[in-house]
C-alpha cells in the first residue's frame, strides 16, 4: 500500500499537529502521501487530527491539551509551594551543612545555600555534595565517593556541579574532583 504512496520526511522540529497540516496539504492537493511521525505511519488521504492524537499518543488533541494545560497548571503550583518554603529549607540546609562540614566552611556553605535553592536543581545538588563530602571526611575510599555520584543520577550539568561543590567543600575535594574527572 505505502507504495503508491509519496512518503515525506518529518523533521525534529515537527509536532502532531504540524505533521498532520503537512499531510492535509497534500490531500487538498490529491497527492497520496505518507510519513512516519514517532513509528506511526500516517496517511494523507485517511489522516485526521484527533485519529493521528489517538494513534501516536492514545488521546484525542484535547484530551492532550487538557492533559498539558493541567501538568502546567500543577507544576505551577508546586514551584509556588516550593519558592514559599525556601525560607525554612535554608535554616535547614544550614543546619544540614554543618552536620557534614568542617567549621571553616560554614561561611561560604551559607551563602551558596540560598543561591542553590533558587537555582535550576532547587537545591538537589546540596544533599548529594553532603552525601560525598561526608564520605570523604570520614576517611571513605575515593572509589566510595566516586559510586555514590553515580548512584545520584546526574546528567552532565550536575554532575559538575556536585564535582565542584565537593571540590569546594572538603578538604579532599581537589583529590575527589581529579578522581572523577
Amino acid at each position: 500500500m505505502e507504495n503508491q504512496y509519496l512518503k515525506i520526511e518529518f523533521s525534529w522540529e515537527n509536532t502532531i499537529e504540524s505533521a498532520v497540516h503537512k499531510l492535509l496539504e497534500y490531500k487538498d492537493k490529491g497527492i497520496l502521501a505518507c510519513g512516519e511521525f514517532n513509528g506511526t505511519t500516517l496517511y494523507s488521504d485517511t489522516v485526521t487530527m484527533d485519529g493521528a492524537y489517538k494513534e501516536i499518543i492514545g488521546k484525542t488533541k484535547d484530551e492532550f491539551d487538557e492533559s498539558q494545560r493541567k501538568w502546567r497548571e500543577d507544576s505551577e503550583k508546586r514551584e509556588a509551594e516550593f519558592k514559599e518554603s525556601i525560607p525554612s529549607l535554608i535554616g535547614e540546609w544550614k543546619v544540614r551543612g554543618r552536620q557534614v562540614l568542617d567549621q571553616d566552611k560554614w561561611d561560604y556553605w551559607d551563602k551558596i545555600v540560598p543561591v542553590r535553592l533558587n537555582d535550576l536543581y532547587h537545591g538537589m545538588e546540596l544533599g548529594c555534595c553532603l552525601d560525598i563530602v561526608r564520605i570523604l571526611n570520614e576517611d571513605g575510599s575515593l572509589e566510595d565517593a566516586k559510586k555514590e555520584i553515580e548512584r545520584q543520577g546526574h546528567s552532565g550539568m550536575s554532575f559538575g556541579l556536585v564535582r565542584v561543590m565537593v571540590k569546594e567543600f572538603c578538604d579532599r575535594g581537589n583529590e575527589f574532583a581529579n578522581y572523577v574527572g
